[in-house]
């Protein structure tokens, strides 16, 4: 039997939790002795779509599955492509419908692998909650809009928070940057130097960190004092990144959310090494990650 060759495309590579796949993924793929390829989308969907389509098309070094974090949109029509040509696909971080089409049409493994998202959020409610006791306004920093996990998320996280919360969302795209930029544009308002925010909640933990950045540099004196005192939680909790910033008191929580790749390429190498069908999809538990709460 051939080496089973697979292509892992993630969003970022400056991000930990993306790094955190790459990593587990390689861990396995050499576990199971199989090739793996990892490339980073640059958060832009486009190039990460040609790189897909480029790997699909590929006649010399065609993998035999992909195991794939969009940056933006499902990728339906590259799952449809891939599966067309034989190649096995997987889904991370994603709930999407399309996958029990494509199971029908064709015959290689197609299946998603996410953490549950809407228990990130529910995790991140309930920490709201016990940061803000008295209640009052947060910001909220979510990832892209055209996201799955960001709409699961929010919706987790307002089904946990208590009601006297109020929630003012900022949008970024995952990175520490775009949580930077997101708080110095709300910065430039007439009114958000006043705004009586008590706490900064972000969908990870680089934004969170971005946030509390920009807070840092762009403000003077008493009221840079008053911002960077304020809780600052995040979700990922990685090893080197959210959970060490928990440690050290710059995040007061986060939500350690577990890796799906390594699983993604354990799942896909055993159905084509057993010719089974997958079920649909595998849903992996966030756990609660706190500082001094």
């Amino acid at each position: 039997m051939k080496k089973l060759k697979f292509l892992l495309s993630l969003i970022l590579e400056e991000n930990a939790y993306q790094k955190l796949l790459a990593a587990t993924a390689q861990d396995a793929a050499k576990r199971l002795d199989v090739d793996l390829e990892v490339l980073y989308g640059g958060n832009d969907a486009i190039a990460q779509s040609q790189h897909l389509l480029n790997a699909i098309q590929s006649k010399d070094s065609k993998p035999d599955g992909i195991i794939c974090a969009p940056v933006g949109t499902p990728l339906v029509q590259v799952a449809r492509q891939a599966a067309a040509a034989g190649i096995g696909w997987a889904l991370l971080e994603r709930r999407c419908d399309y996958l029990a089409e494509l199971r029908r049409d064709y015959q290689v493994p197609i299946f998603g692998v996410s953490p549950d998202q809407e228990e990130i959020g529910r995790i991140q409610g309930r920490q709201i909650g016990a940061l803000l006791p008295g209640g009052g306004l947060i910001l909220h920093i979510t990832g892209p809009t055209a996201s799955s996990a960001v709409e699961l998320r929010t919706a987790g996280m307002q089904s946990t928070k208590p009601a006297n919360i109020e929630v003012r969302t900022l949008v970024g795209n995952w990175s520490e940057e775009s949580g930077y930029k997101a708080i110095s544009r709300w910065l430039q308002l007439s009114t958000s130097h006043a705004a009586p925010v008590k706490l900064v909640a972000a969908q990870n933990d680089e934004m969170a960190m971005g946030a509390r950045k920009a807070f840092e540099s762009e403000t003077r004196s008493e009221e840079r004092k008053r911002w960077t005192s304020l809780p600052y939680i995040g979700c990922d909790g990685c090893p080197g990144a959210g959970q060490d910033w928990v440690r050290r008191g710059l995040l007061a929580a986060s939500v350690a959310t577990p890796s799906t790749a390594d699983v993604a390429v354990e799942l896909m190498a055993t159905a084509i090494r057993t010719k089974t069908q997958l079920p649909e999809r595998k849903i992996l538990l966030p756990t609660a990650l706190y500082g001094n709460l």
